[in-house]
């Protein structure tokens, strides 16, 4: 269930795909996705020969409370991309597919990834946003820190 209606989030869209510069150069289009089996909150599909982007937005039931800064953790990966890219190039060229190396390549690649977007969008947020407020519904779903370690042998 949506916690913004569409046109407040397609105002905070049409805000920041300008307050990022990513219009003119880009064209994004933004879609609601009402599938309830999709678990993203949000997410994108890009063709980048082609300069076009669709930022998608779970509609059903997203995990993150806060639609701003999903719009805005999304749209720094579409201003990412370039160096995803290279990056992903490099890996395919360096390592054989499907290897160990390989896999811990890509791994530490898209956490890395994955956590400068999150970063870069939390300051962007902080300076930029209505809703300073981040969403901690990934929190919700993971294990607490006492339940990642349970079960381990102790060192001692």
């Amino acid at each position: 269930m949506l916690i913004m209606d569409k046109a407040e989030i397609i105002a905070l869209f049409e805000k920041y795909i300008r307050k990022l510069r990513i219009t003119p150069a880009w064209d994004v289009r933004l879609e609601f996705v009402d599938d309830p089996t999709w678990q993203k909150t949000g997410d994108f599909k890009i063709d980048c020969d082609d300069r076009k982007a669709i930022l998608m937005l779970n509609s059903i039931n997203p995990t993150q409370e806060n639609f701003e800064e999903v719009i805005v953790h999304e749209l720094m990966h579409i201003k990412m991309y370039p160096l995803d890219q290279v990056t992903e190039s490099l890996i395919a060229n360096c390592f054989e597919e499907g290897t160990a190396a390989s896999n811990f390549a890509y791994q530490q690649f898209f956490n890395a990834l994955e956590q400068t977007v999150e970063e870069l969008s939390k300051c962007f947020l902080l300076e930029f946003g209505e809703n300073k407020e981040f969403s901690y519904g990934r929190c919700r779903k993971g294990k607490s820190f006492d339940d990642l370690y349970e079960g381990l042998n102790s060192i001692n």
